[in-house]
């Protein structure tokens, strides 16, 4: 991670990994294929509730700031992590940094929409990747100690793309995916609890008339196997793959399919057409730009939006020049 690459030059990084992802493919693979500095804390939290998982890890963490005593909290995102860091940090008084700080999608029914508010709103520096995040902290008041650094995760996109060029993921040799393919994710509990949106989805993948990749997160792949939704033989279920191999398949798809706000970013960044089976989205620069279309699940709009949407417009440097890890540190650093 640039991130904590960056920090290690100048500041002791304690990294503390709560154990929210804790299967081998949704953890420890990006740890080895990005080279991440092994953590000097895994808490081992595992699964649970919203409130159990939040819970769990403010427990464990609290004494582990306590005896630390940091300069700076660093946390990320808008993952349940992020809102046990805030929150710890923020009782203990302790100077708290948010990456990727003040994104919105305005649609509270997102627990990831509630994890930023309350980070964005407890942090001393918030570190924005965009002019519109910048632009919403101001809507809620929140001015001092914003930054506009740019997106770590272009950063780490841009340092990775070679390396996942060369390593041409082995599914792309099947003569089915020759001729141009869709890859789809989708994970957001909004779409895997609610079964009637998740078959929609998969109908409108299944009747797209394209061969479609699908790595399935563990929790859309137990809502369709309980709920015995068909599955059309153009979608081709994988396992959660690695980060280089997820890239190697941005670039190259035609089209990407997905419910999730790193991929919409990936995508725009390869420069691949995305369509969102959301109704609100935090990258609106994706939409304004014309390379992401919310078609919510329509399983009509959808499979139109799949065989059609082929933006071919430019695409404005909306998320910074690849350096966002070392302006975050120089900011720290001051």
């Amino acid at each position: 991670m640039p991130v904590s690459r960056a920090l290690r030059k100048k500041f002791q990084e304690v990294l503390v990994h709560t154990g929210q992802h804790y299967d081998d493919t949704m953890s420890d693979i990006f740890f080895r294929e990005l080279a991440l500095p092994t953590p000097d804390r895994n808490l081992g939290v595992g699964s649970g509730t919203h409130g159990i998982q939040t819970g769990r890890m403010m427990i464990d963490l609290e004494p582990v700031m306590a005896a630390e005593r940091p300069d700076w909290v660093l946390v990320y995102g808008d993952t349940n992590s992020t809102l046990a860091g805030s929150l710890v940090a923020a009782k203990l008084h302790l100077p708290l940094a948010h990456v990727e700080a003040g994104l919105r999608s305005f649609d509270r029914r997102m627990p990831e929409e509630v994890n930023r508010i309350v980070s964005d709103h407890l942090c001393n520096l918030a570190f924005c990747p965009t002019e519109s995040a910048v632009r919403n902290l101001g809507r809620e008041g929140v001015t001092d100690g914003v930054h506009l650094v740019g997106d770590v995760m272009y950063d780490v996109f841009l340092e990775n793309l070679s390396t996942a060029r060369a390593r041409r993921p082995a599914i792309l040799a099947d003569p089915a995916f020759q001729k141009g393919f869709v890859l789809a994710t989708i994970h957001r509990a909004e779409n895997t609890d609610d079964l009637d949106r998740l078959s929609a989805i998969m109908q409108g993948l299944g009747s797209s008339g394209m061969p479609v990749i699908f790595p399935a997160h563990p929790r859309t792949k137990a809502a369709l196997e309980a709920a015995a939704i068909p599955i059309a033989s153009s979608v081709m279920l994988l396992p959660p793959l690695g980060y280089l191999d997820m890239v190697a398949l941005e670039v190259e798809a035609e089209v990407i399919v997905t419910d999730s706000g790193g991929v919409q970013k990936e995508a725009y960044f390869a420069g691949t057409p995305c369509v969102t089976v959301r109704e609100t989205t935090e990258w609106p620069e994706t939409v304004h730009a014309g390379w992401n279309r919310l078609v919510g699940v329509s399983p009509t709009d959808l499979s139109v939006s799949v065989r059609s949407f082929r933006p071919t417009g430019e695409r404005p440097p909306c998320f910074g020049d690849g350096h966002a890890a070392e302006e975050i540190v120089s900011v720290l650093s001051a």
